[in-house]
């Protein structure tokens, strides 16, 4: 089993800068990839950033540009650095783990919310 701790989120404002924090913990195997995904209300859950192995990244449209991700390797977390954040990115945030020999795991997520 594997676990993962997510910290961050919260009330921020527009134009405002926020960091969420992702730490696995437990039978960790390989890990291929780790990454984000959101689901606003009323919405399905859609990519935000992924980062594999190899340090290739991938993101939604909709984020790139202010939006980073990168991971720590060595202590299995991945972080998304959230700058010019928008009231449309508001939303609950799922750190995601994922294992070619395990399948993936997802965190119990984090509620991020963009308002004046």
């Amino acid at each position: 089993q594997v676990q993962l701790v997510e910290s961050g989120g919260g009330l921020v404002q527009p134009g405002g800068s926020m960091r969420l924090s992702c730490a696995a913990s437990g039978s960790i195997a390989s890990i291929n990839a780790m990454g984000w995904y959101r689901q606003a209300p009323g919405k399905q859950r859609d990519l935000v950033a992924l980062i594999n192995n190899g340090g290739s990244t991938e993101y939604s449209d909709s984020v790139k540009g202010r939006f980073t991700v990168s991971r720590d390797n060595a202590k299995n977390t991945v972080l998304l650095q959230m700058d010019m954040l928008k009231p449309e990115d508001t939303a609950v945030y799922f750190c995601l783990y994922f294992s070619s020999n395990q399948g993936e795991y997802w965190g119990q997520g984090t509620q991020v919310t963009v308002s004046s």
